[in-house]
Parts: structure tokens; C-alpha cells; sequence
């Protein structure tokens, strides 16, 4: 990575080294997809998608590409993340590994829809509290 901080995504991928820009892209494009109205930044230095709150952040390093925050709220997801989960439960894709693109699809529509779900849950609480 460049010393400069990157302000955009695309930008973010093009400073990684070769290797990893497919990945970083493909990543990007699954939440895009899973997420077309999210607003794309760049926060701590990482892409991120924010909808109501963030939806994910994710990370070139020298042997993984990290995710972040920490998955939770579906039990299959969780136990089919166990060998990616890495320290204080972020998940750590190795590079000299196949990148799980199905399970980054299924972390991207479960993010979706808790995103979703927290923003009914705000909504409800300013109806109520403006009433």
C-alpha cells in the first residue's frame, strides 16, 4: 500500500499489490450487489459500505484480506465462518486460499438485512418519540 490514504475504493484496490485487486474487487462488487444503495467510504484507512450504520469493512494485509465487524446473528453463517475467524472474531481470508465468494454473498445479505432491521427499529423510536 502507498503512503497516501486512499478516499475512494477504487483508489484503496489500485494501491494494493496485483494479486489481491481481484479479490478486493470481487468483494466490493458482492456488496454493491447485495447493498446498491449503501454509501461507499473509506473509514480507518479500509473500504467500507455504510447503509444505517457500517455494513462491512474489509482489508488488503500481506497474507489475508480481513473483514470486519464480526459476524453474528445466524448460527449457520457463524459455524461456516469458524476457519476465517481471526482475532476478537473478525475474519481473516488467507490469500494462499480460495477466497469463499458464497459465504461473502451470505455475509453481504445477512449485513443487509440487520442493517435493515436497525433502521425500522430507529424510525419506530423517533415515530414514537415525536408522537
Amino acid at each position: 500500500m502507498s503512503e497516501t490514504i486512499p478516499t475512494v475504493i477504487e483508489t484503496y484496490i489500485a494501491a494494493t499489490p496485483a494479486p489481491v485487486r481481484p479479490a478486493l474487487a470481487r468483494i466490493r462488487q458482492i456488496f454493491q450487489t447485495a447493498a446498491p444503495d449503501a454509501e461507499e467510504i473509506i473509514s480507518y484507512k479500509m473500504p467500507a459500505f455504510r447503509g444505517q450504520g457500517i455494513l462491512v469493512y474489509f482489508a488488503a494485509f500481506k497474507n489475508h484480506i480481513g473483514m470486519y465487524p464480526p459476524i453474528s446473528g445466524d448460527t449457520d453463517i457463524e459455524a461456516a465462518l469458524a476457519p476465517y475467524t481471526g482475532p476478537k472474531g473478525n475474519l481473516q481470508f488467507r490469500l494462499d486460499q480460495a477466497i469463499p465468494y458464497d459465504l461473502i454473498e451470505r455475509i453481504a445479505t445477512l449485513r443487509v438485512g440487520q442493517d435493515r432491521a436497525k433502521a425500522m427499529i430507529s424510525k419506530r423510536v423517533k415515530s414514537k418519540n415525536t408522537a
